[in-house]
């Protein structure tokens, strides 16, 4: 490549115009007409210099000027009141109140050799390019090879870069479809803290689908990206945020996340909601890897749980890739129940009297509160905002707690509604709970399995 490149560094100045018809990309030297085209224009401005002087002295004017402009090209222009001593050679080219305009032959024949002269430089100069252009494109295989090589390098270059600052670990393909993220990290969230949570990922044939539930801001949209984004760096050759990932290779990657409307088309965020996941029911195959987030949140509840539902059996019945499914819907925490190769998991969440506080940490098992307040609390609303929506929240739940009391009684499942109300406000019955209950003195064990069925019922 060194005969292309001493060519270009002879040919191109260092500081490029910003369009090829304006000039100046040619450097002195490269050709003779050019330099010679150059030394006319230049030298000109010298002659200006001069021949002012002369003429000042020739008339006596040592106010009379030489001037330029686009209209009238150059000309020598004298103050009204030195008008007397104009010479007769000078022709009018403008009169105007203060001054008047004049042209002689001399400055003529200069403005006609310069104004020439720069439309030629420009010409041959475009002219030498469209040449210099013609004899790179006889280079233009090589050039493109050398680009090819020197973007991988850039590319290997940098993964390696990162992996050594950042602690990325190589990852293990395997041809058995698993996916095992060890202390897995998002490379950008990671960052943007001090103290980022590393979490663990397992899927396998026997554990394909994951209902991840949890409060806002406990950390489950990072976990979904962050394990999308450890597949696609090692599916690419870069080593991952992790300490190990074992994992088998994906055909493609299906992100179901975020808001977004195309109003201009007149569709709302719910409906390109439902247009993406359509797609991706469509394309994704068993090989795939797909993270939802929130999918069906954009209508009421029933709707959004039963779409919910329905896309959750589908994907672990029919399409059968690895999915993570975020959700608010506490509801599909008894999805799994039903599903051979789906898990509960959630967000852990610590309750103090003062609030909560988030762990960001993955643990087994869903949750059935949204803690929704507390989040509206951490955010910095107004603490009246926050007390008065605690009482209406505390108002909502004993009426919908009346209501299934009354429910209960009409299917006659148990009379009374204290069980109920106990039974429906804590879901996560310990053992001391249940025995509390005395449910027809039925063993722990048994309480609990009973205690189920009714809330399956209701």
């Amino acid at each position: 490549m060194q005969a292309i490149i001493d060519l270009l560094d002879q040919a191109l100045t260092d500081e490029a115009p910003l369009t090829i018809m304006d000039g100046g990309m040619i450097r002195d030297g490269y050709n003779v007409e050019l330099d010679e085209l150059r030394k006319i224009a230049n030298g000109g401005k010298d002659f200006l210099v001069e021949y002012q002087i002369e003429q000042q002295k020739l008339t006596g004017i040592s106010t009379l000027k030489i001037k330029f402009n686009n209209v009238f090209g150059y000309f020598i222009e004298v103050p009204r009141s030195q008008i007397e001593k104009v010479p007769e050679e000078y022709k009018t080219k403008q009169t105007l109140v203060n001054a008047a305009r004049y042209i002689t032959p001399k400055l003529k024949e200069y403005e006609d050799k310069v104004l020439g002269a720069e439309e030629k430089i420009k010409e041959l100069e475009y002219k030498l390019f469209l040449e210099l252009r013609e004899k790179v494109m006889h280079e233009i295989k090589k050039i493109q090879q050398t680009a090819d090589q020197v973007a991988i390098l850039d590319i290997l270059n940098s993964f390696a870069e990162i992996a050594h600052k950042y602690r990325f670990s190589r990852p293990k393909l395997s041809e058995e479809k698993k996916l095992r993220i060890k202390n897995g990290r998002h490379p950008v969230v990671e960052k943007l803290t001090d103290d980022f949570v590393p979490n663990d990922l397992n899927m396998a044939d026997d554990q394909r689908f994951i209902l991840l539930t949890g409060p806002n801001m406990a950390g489950k949209s990072t976990y979904l990206r962050q394990n999308a984004l450890i597949i696609l760096m090692a599916q690419i050759g870069s080593f991952v945020p992790a300490d190990s990932v074992e994992m088998s290779p994906v055909d493609q990657i299906f992100c179901r996340v975020g808001a977004s409307d195309n109003l201009s088309e007149g569709q709302s965020t719910f409906m390109v909601e439902m247009q993406e996941t359509a797609y991706i029911l469509s394309n994704a195959t068993k090989n795939s890897f797909i993270i939802l987030d929130e999918v069906g949140r954009g209508t009421s509840t029933y709707d959004g749980v039963s779409i919910a539902w329905a896309i959750s059996e589908y994907l672990h019945d029919k399409t059968k890739a690895n999915t993570i499914f975020a959700t608010h819907y506490h509801e599909l925490n008894d999805l799994i129940k039903g599903l051979d190769s789906a898990e509960n998991f959630s967000m852990a969440v610590i309750e103090k009297t003062d609030g909560v506080v988030f762990l960001h940490q993955i643990i087994k098992g869903g949750v059935d509160k949204s803690y929704g307040i507390e989040v509206a609390k951490l955010s910095g609303l107004p603490k009246e905002i926050v007390r008065r929506a605690q009482e209406i929240l505390g108002k909502l739940e004993k009426e919908e707690l009346g209501k299934v009391a009354q429910k209960a009684e009409q299917l006659g499942i148990f009379g009374e509604t204290k069980i109920v109300e106990k039974v429906i406000s804590k879901p996560s019955l310990v053992e001391e709970e249940i025995k509390e209950l005395n449910v027809n003195a039925l063993t722990p064990l048994d309480a609990l399995q009973k205690i189920d069925e009714w809330r399956r019922k209701i």
